[in-house]
């Protein structure tokens, strides 16, 4: 069963219906922690009927509820008891038993029966999740009635059991929550057309590889991981693919664990922190005084542009070697941190404001340096508003920590998109141009050119895309023979319409001297004899 987009729009339509006075930026944190919650229900029913055989999950709950609460834990990570299901939420409600008491020690008893490996994972998940809230109604009674609408409703979702649909269906409602949530809510949301650029070309060639692991440190939602996962072969075996990414506000933390996780990845498998990345160096970094970063064989990440940052006494910091950023402008900080983490034969993917290639002073020495060694493998410039909430053009920037070969494709993509009503989005064959184009790494008249190094130092190291590719277009010729019939073919018109016209206003008779005298005059207008 897919996900058509009738079903999307279908589903977010009905969404829309039982939200209330809840602001949207509020709302998506009860949606989808109750659409997660199914979730973990479903999957934990699902391993308790292949494991039970026939035994009931509240008798062996009876029995020994340690040990019983330990099995869960030992192959999911989390514990539901017996009661706290979500088929038990539709049964009281079915039996008009239900109240929003039973979601709220539900989600506490989720909380403390998550096994300590877990906790990463798992811990303050639904933390979002404030059942007291008077945005929820006035009273118990009408918080009640709210949560019986979304339990209904999440219930009505049909859904097969393919991991995908379900991932597929909360990243869609992730792009129109930011999408109605204000600008800053759209931060945390890369569009999909931008991941896959990215994404394919991160793997391109090793998409059979054995193990590969990523890194956004810059997590948001967590789609960047999922879609350049979607490209290795072994996406889906559990230790296969290792996914790492910090995210330093907690409710977008929350929604890319359960991004995460909702499209089949296995919490053994994913490390995620709540954290400032530029603030303290992670994964691992500096330990007992000795630097122990963990690499990665691909980074990818879509910082917030040119945010501020603490850039005091950073000239130590091994990430930033190159140099430090400026303090009104992390980009080139959140750049040097990824890069940092990337392996020696890795590839890395960042998408950043056109500033980065030409602003001066320590932006343009942390430029020159990257260039001077080679790391700046592409860049991609993309077309505006296809980003939510936010019309600024960007750009992706391609980096690889050891290249042999000093030159830059630079390709000008920011003509080809679609038109949409408020914004412009990338179609698949603007995709498959600029991958296929960065991967050949030839000219393209008015599109890319390869710059070598030599060129990019006569250009003062400033890597501004018009330099490089010139997508000026000459008008066509006039065609003065053409251009000279049609002025003669008007004129001739002219004299027509204008021969009809007093020929009827020679027809026309009145009696009163004003209008005479106004009809003469007309008569002169058009030189009338």
């Amino acid at each position: 069963m897919a996900l058509t987009h009738e079903r999307e729009a279908l589903i977010w339509k009905t969404l829309n219906d039982t939200r209330g006075k809840i602001e949207p930026s509020q709302y998506q944190n009860y949606v989808f922690g109750v659409m997660f919650y199914k979730f973990l229900s479903e999957k934990a029913e699902k391993w308790l009927t292949s494991v039970l055989r026939g035994e009931t999950w509240a008798n062996v709950w009876a029995e020994d509820a340690g040990k019983a609460a330990e099995f869960m834990q030992r192959n999911l990570g989390y514990v539901i008891q017996p009661g706290d299901m979500f088929d038990d939420w539709k049964t009281a409600i079915d039996e008009d038993k239900f109240n929003v008491t039973m979601v709220a020690d539900a989600l506490l008893h989720f909380d403390q029966g998550v096994s300590s490996d877990a906790k990463h994972d798992f811990a303050g998940i639904f933390a979002d999740m404030d059942l007291t809230s008077s945005r929820l109604g006035a009273n118990a009674q009408t918080r009640t009635t709210t949560m019986i609408s979304w339990i209904e409703l999440m219930d009505k979702i049909e859904l097969d059991d393919n991991a995908d649909v379900l991932g597929d269906l909360y990243e869609y409602l992730i792009g129109m929550f930011a999408a109605n949530s204000g600008a800053k809510a759209g931060e945390f949301y890369t569009p999909h057309q931008v991941s896959d650029i990215m994404a394919r070309i991160l793997t391109a060639g090793r998409e059979n590889v054995e193990e590969y692991s990523l890194y956004d440190p810059a997590l948001g939602s967590g789609s960047l991981l999922l879609t350049t996962a979607s490209y290795m072969r072994n996406a889906g075996v559990r230790g296969a693919i290792k996914y790492y990414g910090q995210e330093l506000i907690t409710t977008t933390f929350n929604l890319a664990r359960m991004n995460l996780m909702m499209h089949g990845v296995e919490y053994n498998d994913i490390n995620l922190r709540n954290a400032d990345t530029l603030n303290n160096d992670w994964p691992d970094g500096v330990i007992e005084g000795v630097d122990n970063p963990r690499m990665f064989d691909a980074v990818m990440a879509n910082p917030p542009y040119s945010q501020h940052w603490d850039n005091q006494n950073r000239e130590d910091d091994p990430r930033f070697k190159f140099g430090v950023a400026p303090k009104t402008k992390a980009d080139y900080a959140f750049l040097l941190h990824s890069l940092y983490h990337l392996k020696a034969d890795g590839r890395m993917a960042i998408v950043l404001p056109h500033g980065v290639l030409f602003r001066g002073a320590a932006e343009g020495k942390i430029r020159q340096a990257l260039l001077d060694n080679h790391n700046i493998a592409g860049i991609i410039g993309l077309p505006e508003k296809i980003f939510t909430n936010t019309s600024i053009p960007t750009i992706i920037m391609m980096l690889e920590k050891n290249r042999s070969s000093d030159d830059v494709m630079i390709i000008d993509a920011s003509k080809g998109f679609e038109k949409q009503k408020n914004s412009n989005r990338l179609r698949e064959e603007d995709i498959n141009k600029i991958v296929e184009t960065y991967l050949t790494r030839k000219d393209v008249d008015k599109y890319a050119h390869l710059a070598p190094l030599a060129e990019i130092q006569e250009n003062d190291y400033n890597l501004n895309i018009p330099r490089y590719v010139d997508t000026f277009e000459e008008e066509a010729p006039i065609d003065t023979a053409a251009l000279l019939a049609d002025m003669k073919s008007i004129s001739e018109e002219e004299a027509k319409l204008n021969t009809e016209l007093k020929e009827m206003m020679a027809d026309l008779v009145v009696t009163d001297s004003a209008d005479q005298k106004l009809l003469d005059d007309l008569k002169g207008v058009l030189d009338y004899e």
